[in-house]
């Protein structure tokens, strides 16, 4: 079972615990209004989806329930941090231009 660290609680709980959210780190739309239909669905559908490092966002549902972004490798499933909203990663990469 994966192990993941709460920034917000600081302790270690089993992934049980949690719910994946999506990608971290995703500009939102200032005026959605403003988009044209293929750029509000490439904003609300199209993800990176990488092999590799990834940054996510999670949320503790069974705990704290606040969310909180992590860096994991999507291919070993191992996580290398966890950090508040707001923050920036310490371990970053550029996955299709987007960082």
């Amino acid at each position: 079972m994966l192990q993941i660290y709460c920034p917000y609680c600081q302790e270690l709980r089993e992934e049980t615990e949690f719910s994946y959210s999506g990608e971290a780190h995703i500009a939102r739309p200032l005026e959605p209004q403003q988009l044209t239909d293929a750029q509000w669905a490439d904003y609300l559908f199209f993800r990176t989806n990488p092999r590799g490092i990834h940054h996510e966002m999670w949320y503790h549902a069974s705990g704290c329930r606040r969310y909180f972004n992590a860096t994991r490798n999507t291919q070993t499933y191992e996580i290398y941090e966890t950090y508040p909203l707001g923050q920036q990663p310490a371990l970053t990469c550029d996955i299709g231009g987007k960082r």
